[in-house]
């Protein structure tokens, strides 16, 4: 049985009517959490992914996350200490989750070997994901409310804001542009998946922009 989650107050758009709806962020992903993952999640990412192969759509096109075990990723975390896992949680259903970790550190030249967050998994409920949809999302703001929550938990770990991340190719813009970060390239050891960072300093500008 998961604890019970401490909840922080945050906003999703509702993109049906542009409204600022009431959501909660959790700092855990619970039994619920995983419930909704199997339960509302998997059939719908089965159901997007059997329009894309009906529409002819390659799969290197596919989202790569669309084998994550979100169960198995929490199983084998679950008594590791430099773990900290996060949700978000809107109209009584998980809209997002994220698994952090404490063990990396910083690659960037100006912050070498310095301590950071590190954001091993993230990801958004399939009806939140513009890139598979083809059309606006449910909810938008989840991935930059978890991008804040990472942030804020560097703070707390005295690590000023740093966070760092390898990008799934469909979030490479996201991460450069809409986050932010510093691209600092492929990684030949991780995939060739693009490899990002966050200083305490772009870490403050993308903080003014939220506020």
């Amino acid at each position: 049985m998961t604890k019970e989650p401490e909840i922080t107050p945050v906003g999703l758009k509702r993109m049906s009517d542009g409204q600022m709806v009431d959501a909660e962020l959790w700092d855990g992903i619970t039994d619920k959490n995983l419930a909704d993952w199997e339960a509302k999640w998997t059939p719908e990412l089965l159901r997007l992914l059997e329009a894309l192969h009906d529409k002819g759509i390659e799969r290197a096109l596919w989202p790569q996350s669309r084998h994550w075990d979100w169960r198995a990723k929490t199983q084998a975390i679950e008594k590791r200490l430099d773990e900290q896992c996060f949700s978000i949680v809107c109209d009584n259903l998980t809209q997002a989750m994220m698994i952090t970790e404490l063990t990396k550190r910083a690659r960037l030249e100006s912050q070498r070997n310095e301590h950071l967050v590190y954001v091993s998994f993230v990801e958004a409920a399939p009806w939140n994901r513009r890139d598979i949809l083809g059309k606006p999302p449910d909810y938008s703001g989840c991935g930059s409310i978890l991008i804040r929550a990472a942030i804020e938990f560097s703070k707390l770990e005295g690590f000023k804001g740093r966070i760092g991340l390898h990008s799934l190719p469909q979030s490479n813009d996201f991460y450069a542009n809409k986050v932010g970060m510093t691209d600092l390239g492929a990684d030949e050891d991780y995939d060739n998946l693009r490899y990002f960072e966050m200083t305490p300093e772009q870490a403050e500008e993308f903080a003014k922009e939220g506020s």
